[in-house]
């Protein structure tokens, strides 16, 4: 192992300052430290008996919970389900609430089809189908 001195451990220190900041530097060694103990804790009680038991340590930290992978996919599985089928309801609502209000005439012979442009009542123009299409 090389030889730490006084430079290179100045050298670590400002870089930990650097990527973890000042505020968190405490947290993070206290955290250290706790882990540190019930880890030793661990394996004092391992040589002691020879078997697990929980020590003091293990009874006070917060035991974690057990994640079944197949359940997770199942339930994200349905989650998107349910997503698409909402989708295509919401698809479907404002297809019926376009076709509602677009005109039912027939243009005259000799006039064109294509909505004015000066915003007369009853007119559409592609601006609005394009907003009420990215409201849904």
């Amino acid at each position: 192992m090389p030889n730490l001195g006084a430079p290179e451990l100045i050298i670590i220190a400002v870089v930990l300052i650097a990527l973890f900041g000042w505020k968190k530097l405490p947290d993070m060694a206290r955290s250290l430290g706790r882990s540190a103990r019930v880890f030793k804790s661990e394996v004092d009680e391992l040589k002691k008996d020879g078997k697990p038991a929980p020590s003091e340590a293990s009874r006070t930290t917060v035991p974690g919970d057990v994640v079944d992978a197949d359940a997770e996919r199942r339930a994200a599985e349905a989650r998107l389900a349910d997503a698409e089928r909402r989708a295509a309801e919401a698809r479907a609502e404002a297809d019926r609430l376009r076709a509602a209000s677009t005109p039912t005439h027939t243009p005259a012979p000799g006039t064109t089809s294509t909505p004015s442009a000066t915003g007369a009542p009853g007119s559409t123009s592609s601006n609005d189908d394009l907003r009420r299409d990215t409201t849904f």
